[in-house]
């Protein structure tokens, strides 16, 4: 009988983690390292999720890491750190605040007392190549959405901070994220509002869930402070075969098209590439449970 089982990952010693934005994958996260024996600490904004965290046997900690005075009363007792923090909604101004001042804040809080890393959740929307070209992290940077550049910007202090020695800092570009209770292209189907852009070959790069929890766990471990990793399954898929796939799945007819450009992408983040995953799996020995 298969074992379904994530592998077992190797660790010297027991961690105490702080998962700082602690919501979908934080969660999630959170649950993999009790399992392991590690202490987990997860930040979040509201008292209902500090409920849900507390359920699941992660200890809360309620704060805004865009409001530096309120991290600055928090000790900061970890021997490793994630960063996944995600915008809720609202305005650009408002994606700001939580990415690249949220981002200023952790690095100086934790800059007195660093962890041994501190790995953040970015996004491969940061690339923005529309020629349907291999991209891998050596690849140039061509943001095409405001939001994209001000990840791109958080990025940036990231790397500053681990090549000054301050916080040695990993950065992973995470794809589409899709697993248990979400999944943007499914909830659009459903919905009856997804579209075929254009002739439907744009290429879509996704990631599922618990595969990016174990990449994080990976780069926890091995992960070398300033280095970007993709993390993104083994082959990405053009839109209109996902759509067809689940038109046959749901027995329903496959979405009308739109003129191209002007589908739904997923928080605005558009383009047309391969992402390639060779330095996730060569380096951080990565083994995905859902290659495709």
């Amino acid at each position: 009988m298969k074992d379904c089982r994530p592998p077992r990952v190797p660790y010297d010693h027991a961690m105490r983690v702080w998962i700082i934005g602690c919501g979908y994958v934080g969660t999630a996260l959170g649950k993999r390292l009790l399992q392991e024996g590690h202490t987990v600490t997860g930040l979040c904004r509201t008292r209902e999720r500090a409920t849900d965290l507390a359920a699941v046997g992660i200890r809360p900690v309620i704060a805004d890491l865009a409001r530096a005075e309120e991290l600055r009363r928090l000790r900061a007792d970890c021997t490793h750190a994630v960063l996944c923090a995600a915008s809720a909604g609202g305005d650009l101004e408002t994606y700001r605040r939580i990415y690249v001042n949220g981002t200023a804040n952790v690095l100086e809080w934790l800059a007195d007392a660093p962890p041994t890393r501190l790995v953040y959740t970015g996004s491969t929307g940061v690339y923005g190549q529309n020629d349907g070209s291999d991209v891998d992290e050596e690849s140039p940077t061509m943001p095409q959405a405001d939001t994209a550049r001000v990840l791109l910007e958080t990025e940036g202090l990231l790397r500053q901070a681990a090549m000054k020695d301050r916080v040695p800092a990993v950065l992973l570009r995470v794809a589409g994220i899709y697993g248990p209770e979400r999944g943007y292209w499914l909830r659009q189907f459903l919905a009856g509002t997804a579209r075929l852009d254009g002739d439907g070959s744009r290429i879509l790069n996704m990631i599922h869930r618990d595969d990016l929890v174990e990449s994080i766990l990976a780069a926890l471990l091995h992960g070398r402070p300033g280095r970007i990793y993709n993390v993104v399954d083994n082959e990405p898929v053009r839109q209109r075969d996902l759509l067809g796939w689940l038109a046959r799945r749901l027995n329903r007819p496959l979405p009308l098209r739109a003129e191209p450009g002007t589908a739904t992408g997923g928080k605005g983040l558009r383009g047309s590439k391969r992402i390639l995953n060779r330095r996730l799996m060569e380096e951080l020995q990565v083994r995905l449970r859902h290659p495709t």
